[in-house]
């Protein structure tokens, strides 16, 4: 199956992708790692005003295979959540890189991201090894 891997975002290597505009990042899940986890059923993010750490779990997401934890890619502090998606986990599917984000954060530090994250084509090519 060919998934999509949008050139305008980046990803890290626990398949979350980045959308960073100035110093707002929107996190969300590559196709990838949907198909990989099946039906969501549930949903856990963090609440506004919460921080975040690089590489530290700031929620959960469930499916009927399993439990993986969401990982954050920069600290920064939780502006906004996908609300939806704690309704209805199971349309992340549907769009995953645009209704499907799941929050979004004004980071601290955006030195060094590049380093930590990935192309697209990149993150492509490795997950075709998988």
């Amino acid at each position: 199956m060919a998934f999509e891997y949008p050139d305008n975002l980046q990803y890290t290597d626990t398949h979350e992708y980045l959308k960073i505009d100035g110093d707002i990042i929107t996190i969300g899940i590559t196709e990838f790692a949907i198909d990989q986890l099946g039906d969501v059923v549930f949903l856990e993010l963090p609440e506004l005003g919460d921080n975040v750490e690089t590489g530290e779990k700031f929620g959960t997401i469930e499916s009927v295979k399993a439990v993986e934890d969401l990982k954050s890619p920069v600290d920064g502090e939780v502006l906004e959540r996908n609300d939806q998606l704690l309704d209805a986990p199971e349309q992340i599917a549907d769009d995953p890189y645009g209704d499907g984000w799941l929050i979004r954060i004004k980071a601290d530090d955006l030195d060094g991201i590049d380093d930590d994250t990935m192309t697209a084509e990149e993150y492509s090519e490795q997950v075709d090894g998988l």
